[in-house]
């Protein structure tokens, strides 16, 4: 089945409707770099605690974590295809190819493919993330080769996109967040 068509669970609460917590939450969210109250955090928004916590969470990984906005994007769309989560792939393929990931490697991921990538690093991140969720643990020699590039910082804000990004796809999966409808990049099933 189609997910837009499936009915938003937990939609976005109207403004008159948030409690202090929920504006509190909403306005950091908003004076952030994000400048808006966005779909990924409509439904945490009911737990404003865990929403304040994972967006400050997810702000440091997606803007300033230590492999680089090319680096993250990448690993936030191997992410979102894992977990088929449209309103992830709607605003992160176009992020990517922005930052220097090229149409063919998103092409491919949104068809599960395994990618032919022209850099050494895109194909590493790409190994290290594939395994992480697939496999449920990354091989020594990825591992290995993973330090040497990224260094141990780079490594752990790799492993915590991918684990940041399944919290957010497995949240919007659950509540049937729809995609954006201004966002036209879809998933295939």
């Amino acid at each position: 089945m189609n997910s837009s068509a499936l009915p938003d669970r937990l939609p976005p609460l109207p403004e008159s409707q948030w409690d202090a917590a929920q504006r509190a939450c909403a306005e950091e969210i908003i004076r952030g770099p994000r400048g808006a109250m966005i779909a990924p955090f409509f439904p945490m928004q009911r737990s404003p605690e865990l929403c304040t916590h994972a967006q400050r969470t997810g702000e440091y990984l997606r803007y300033r974590s230590a492999i680089g906005l090319r680096l993250s994007e990448l690993a936030i769309l191997v992410t979102s295809r894992y977990w088929t989560q449209q309103v992830e792939w709607a605003i992160h393929a176009p992020i990517a190819m922005k930052e220097g990931i090229s149409a063919e490697v998103v092409e491919d991921i949104a068809q599960r493919r395994t990618p032919r990538f022209a850099r050494d690093d895109e194909a590493l991140v790409y190994a290290v993330v594939q395994q992480s969720l697939q496999d449920k643990k990354v091989s020594d020699a990825t591992w290995q080769q993973a330090l040497a590039l990224l260094g141990e910082q780079g490594v752990v804000d790799l492993l915590g996109i991918a684990g940041y990004y399944s919290m957010l796809s497995i949240m919007m999966n659950g509540s049937q967040t729809p995609p954006p409808p201004n966002l036209s990049m879809r998933l295939p099933a």
